[in-house]
């Protein structure tokens, strides 16, 4: 708040701020000469989704103009994110910025409101302080690229072309891998396995591009990948014909399959810890659903202790993780899932352990 100068030249006061300071604080008001509010859906502490923010919108401006009237009420920050994390039913997506982004500026123009929209361009240097919905508020990309949200087409994965490339070149290189299938069942399951893993991977690296801030996220990022590769490796050889190299190879992956369960489940005992006691600005990971996948359904004995530890672990934050995040979150529904076949890729480690 600026202050007015006695004696001098009047200076404008303004108090910026949340809009449900204003209301909470209301004394305030007399004492400025107009308001600013920041009107941001995505952020409140009860987020709205696409379909109810422009409504929720309008009903916090009109509040605010009878309620404060005769002061001019100027709207300071008003936008959606284009990338970033799920908050309730609040989804961050180019699409869904387009929606918000078109449907307030025909509402501010149509009703004559003084608005700021935030922000012109992305700032991908926010991913360090606020997770990747920090960095994508812009019209344009870092790039100055038009990222279609006032008019015209507007697509959610923008690199579409290059990832659906990259995923169909690893769909087949797997099948070159391993082969000819060992019978009609694996005929059918080797191509479903090696889809999934190549999806799998163009998501991971997706998300990896929005996200990663510092040279330790891209190595665990990396890490992630390359224990994607090996568990994919592993799979489709199970399913092969092999003899020669690939017998040689399947010989040396199942004999350290253990510590690729292992390494899964550390990296998802990891990940819903930072999903149950720091959440805000992290995404829900998704590099973790093809290890969880193949071991759920084809066992590897590891060792024990460290099993049911990772399990118990991952277990105990499905409920805490899905209580936070309100039941109508998808993407935590999907991270739920992910853990759930975790734990049950551990537990079945465990029994096999018990059986021996």
């Amino acid at each position: 708040m600026i202050k007015r100068v006695k004696g001098q030249v009047k200076v404008p006061v303004t108090y910026a701020d949340v809009w449900e300071f204003w209301l909470q604080h209301p004394q305030v008001a007399p004492e400025v000469d107009f308001l600013t509010i920041h009107l941001l859906p995505y952020w409140e502490d009860d987020p709205r989704g696409i379909d109810a923010a422009l409504a929720h919108v309008a009903e916090v401006r009109e509040v605010f103009g009878k309620r404060f009237a005769p002061k001019d009420i100027l709207i300071g920050e008003t936008g959606w994110p284009s990338e970033g994390r799920q908050r309730e039913t609040a989804v961050p997506s180019r699409v869904n910025e387009a929606r918000f982004i078109r449907g307030f500026v025909a509402m501010a123009e149509t009703n004559g409101w003084r608005y700021n929209l935030i922000e012109a361009f992305d700032q991908p240097w926010k991913r360090a302080s606020e997770g990747a919905v920090g960095g994508y508020w812009g019209l344009y990309d870092a790039d100055r690229h038009d990222k279609g949200v006032l008019e015209g087409p507007v697509s959610n994965l923008a690199l579409w072309p290059q990832w659906l490339l990259a995923s169909g070149l690893l769909w087949l290189a797997t099948l070159i891998f391993a082969g000819r299938p060992a019978d009609s069942s694996a005929a059918l399951l080797l191509p479903l396995l090696a889809a999934l893993g190549a999806a799998s991977l163009g998501l991971w690296g997706e998300l990896v591009r929005l996200n990663a801030r510092f040279a330790g996220e891209w190595l665990w990022a990396a890490l992630l990948a390359g224990l994607n590769l090996l568990v994919l490796a592993h799979g489709a050889l199970a399913l092969a014909q092999r003899e020669g190299w690939r017998q040689r190879a399947f010989a040396w992956l199942q004999g350290h399959a253990g510590k690729w369960l292992l390494a899964a489940g550390f990296a998802a005992a990891v990940s819903m810890l930072a999903m149950v006691f720091d959440p805000r600005y992290r995404s829900f990971p998704s590099a973790l659903l093809l290890p969880a996948l193949v071991y759920a359904v084809r066992p590897v004995r590891a060792r024990r202790a460290e099993v049911a530890l990772l399990a118990l672990i991952i277990g105990a934050g499905v409920a805490p993780q899905l209580y936070q995040e309100g039941l109508s979150n998808q993407q935590a529904w999907g991270w739920a899932l992910v853990s759930v076949l975790m734990v049950a890729a551990l537990w079945r480690s465990l029994r096999m352990r018990t059986a021996s």
